[in-house]
């Protein structure tokens, strides 16, 4: 009988060690994946509001688009521009939705890999209706006047050497709009690194930033505690990351802060677990390692993104590295095709849902659409505001 309480002891202490070893594992996972920055404003997130009619689903692809990635040769930067040039009108021929028009892809061009062949040649492949040029940069340790004269050259080159970028009403100013390159928008990196401005939102916006396009970023340490929003940001010039938070789009408000900022999905992923126990992050990224398969277009959808007040219009926003070769085959084959057959299977009855394939520039219209109130088929507000440039005016395909 003297036994028998360290019988029972041993079990106990194995069973403790198991859920100790356990809840480090967990959280060791948590803090590398950054998702304690998050997490929780992914638990309270609300349920979508319900509406009765047709949902709208308004589809956005943007490309962190850079032929210049990881150095290549300049003959290997040709060909990956060439591909795209050559390959995608193949691909969005094959595909339209409820207006008739194809898909459109959104590229964010880095400032500092400024080719004006590469340019010309995205130009040409914009111009058949199939995208539009926006800004994408990298800089680090920067400082103020060195970020407004990177983006008042790139911006004053785009448009007037390459017909890019749209121009606000009655300014003549050009407007577009932006992805931070290293995910670190307005300095939100802890260590600083790959920015260096803490002003960041107020420039952008002052320089003819419409919206920022950067987030999600997770898993990024950038990654906002904010999620699936579209919201107003404003600017504190004395402390990074100031748009960790900010005031949602809704109809009937009006612009705040400094700069809007438009975020794709961001969810847990059940049907795909790390050790077969933990979801993985869902993020809206679309490469050669993670394709866009049916279960995470419908985690997508369920992220329920959309402004406040108007839950009949939901905005899908993915994102790319599209000028890299590991990622080509399911950016222009089969599993792109897959994906646009899918959302136009599932999402475009004409009845319960509408598909609508936009620029990053045509979403931002549907957004100050809904703001304003507007109501109907959103796709009658692709140019609410901001034009389309001089070379990217959409069109339909056959049929549409």
């Amino acid at each position: 009988m003297m036994t028998f309480p360290g019988y029972v002891a041993i079990p106990f202490m194995v069973l403790l060690a198991i859920a100790v070893t356990a809840c480090y594992l967990l959280w060791r996972e948590l803090r590398n994946k950054q998702m304690h920055l998050w997490l929780g404003s992914y638990i309270r997130r609300p349920s979508p509001p319900r509406h009765e009619g047709t949902t709208h689903i308004i589809f956005c692809f943007v490309d962190h688009y850079e032929p210049g990635w990881a150095n290549p040769s300049y003959q290997q930067e040709v060909e990956r521009v060439a591909r795209w040039v050559r390959d995608y009108p193949t691909l969005a021929k094959r595909h339209c939705d409820a207006d008739g028009y194809p898909p459109r892809h959104s590229f964010f061009y880095p400032e500092e890999e400024y080719r004006a062949e590469h340019l010309d040649a995205l130009a040409s492949l914009c111009s058949g209706g199939y995208g539009e040029i926006e800004i994408h940069l990298h800089h680090d340790r920067d400082t103020e006047e060195g970020l407004r004269d990177k983006l008042r050259r790139f911006t004053r080159v785009l448009h007037e050497r390459h017909g890019a970028l749209s121009t606000f009403p009655g300014e003549g100013r050009t407007a577009w709009g932006f992805i931070h390159g290293n995910w670190a928008l307005d300095n939100s990196l802890p260590d600083g690194s790959h920015c260096g401005i803490n002003n960041e939102l107020v420039i952008l916006k002052e320089m003819g930033c419409y919206a920022d396009f950067t987030l999600p970023s997770a898993p990024s340490a950038a990654q906002t505690s904010k999620i699936n929003s579209i919201y107003y940001a404003k600017d504190d010039p004395c402390s990074p990351k100031s748009h960790d938070d900010g005031r949602d789009v809704r109809v009937g408000g009006a612009p705040w802060g400094d700069l809007m900022m438009v975020q794709g999905p961001l969810m847990l992923n059940w049907t795909n677990r790390k050790w077969g126990l933990l979801p993985r992050i869902e993020n809206g990224d679309i490469n050669g390692g993670n394709l866009p398969t049916p279960e995470r277009i419908e985690l997508w959808i369920k992220a329920g993104i959309h402004v406040r007040g108007k839950p009949e219009w939901l905005f899908v926003k993915t994102h790319t590295h599209g000028a890299q070769e590991r990622h080509m085959e399911c950016l222009l084959g089969a599993p792109a095709d897959r994906m646009f057959s899918y959302l136009e299977q599932r999402y475009n009855d004409g009845k319960r849902y509408r598909l609508h394939y936009v620029s990053a520039r045509e979403m931002y219209n549907i957004i100050k659409a809904a703001e304003a109130g507007m109501s109907g088929d959103p796709s009658a507000y692709r140019d609410f505001i901001l034009p389309p440039p001089a070379n990217c005016a959409p069109k339909r395909t056959a049929g549409g």
